[in-house]
């Protein structure tokens, strides 16, 4: 199965008030543990890469293939999407999509909005003859977001409508109280009544970035109020840390990367599975 946009596995959670996982890679072990996750669950999944990780990784044209080679090997059958996350640039957008991704986003956050409709239209132009969705985001997600640091910014309801109306895109991240990285004090602060709004207002689905350390009831929340692609990062790479840790401490004679990877890569599926069961995705094909 090729690779598909968003748009259609985005309308019907949104419909159907669940809502898509995204999940991003941080290399071939990820590619596997996420794909292999999807097809047990039954759900449509997102597999994104971070635009300050596509060099690591080999740049645009090695990730497709290697997502695209291993989608094959397992003989994936449930809709996944390639996507761009945090695209830090037009061009690079365009290169993805030029790449064989099915779905981009624009970050545009942290540019006047005038700017941000500007370039996200020019990527949704490009874009829609290709058949690629793209999402774009409106206010500032607080925390570590592509090696910025920054504080939360709420979305701007006019900004965000503005947005949506000029740009025709697909899917809206509005930032409202989520964090990259992990919670700090007393947790997340989210903007429901913003949300709640926003949601009134707009047909599309929105978004929630830096889902990573919200309560299972609020996630829930959200997921009623109108997102259905919900972002996984932190607590991944969490899960994958530890398991490495406790394999080494507990074998400190082991050298070989596949004993040491192996059992990450479990904790990885059964974390993923877990986020898939909340978020309500299992068994949607």
């Amino acid at each position: 199965m090729a690779f598909v946009s968003m748009t259609n596995m985005l309308t019907q959670a949104k419909h159907d008030h669940y809502a898509v996982a995204q999940f991003n890679i941080n290399g071939l072990l990820w590619i596997q543990a996420i794909l292999e996750t999807a097809e047990q669950q039954k759900t449509p999944i997102i597999v994104a890469v971070s635009d300050r990780m596509v060099e690591y990784l080999g740049g645009f044209e090695c990730i497709y293939q290697m997502v695209l080679t291993t989608q094959k090997k397992l003989k994936i059958t449930v809709p996944v999407a390639l996507h761009l996350d945090h695209g830090a640039t037009v061009e690079h957008c365009l290169q993805a999509i030029d790449a064989g991704f099915s779905s981009v986003m624009f970050d545009g956050s942290h540019s006047p909005i005038i700017e941000n409709i500007k370039n996200t239209k020019v990527v949704c132009d490009y874009a829609k003859n290709k058949g690629v969705s793209v999402e774009a985001e409106v206010g500032t997600v607080g925390g570590n977001e592509d090696g910025l640091i920054g504080g939360i910014n709420y979305a701007d309801f006019d900004e965000c409508i503005k947005l949506v109306e000029e740009t025709k895109v697909n899917a809206l991240a509005a930032a409202l109280g989520s964090v990259h990285g992990k919670y700090s004090g007393s947790g997340p602060k989210l903007g429901f009544k913003e949300m709640e709004r926003l949601n009134n207002h707009l047909t599309i689905p929105l978004v929630l970035h830096g889902a990573s350390g919200i309560p299972v009831e609020q996630l829930k929340k959200c997921i009623q109020l109108g997102h259905a692609k919900i972002n996984f990062n932190t607590e991944l790479v969490t899960t994958w840390a530890d398991s490495v840790r406790k394999t080494i401490q507990e074998n400190p004679q082991v050298c070989e990367p596949r004993l040491i990877m192996l059992p990450a890569k479990q904790a990885l599926i059964e974390k993923m599975t877990n986020i898939i069961q909340i978020i309500g995705s299992a068994n949607r094909i």
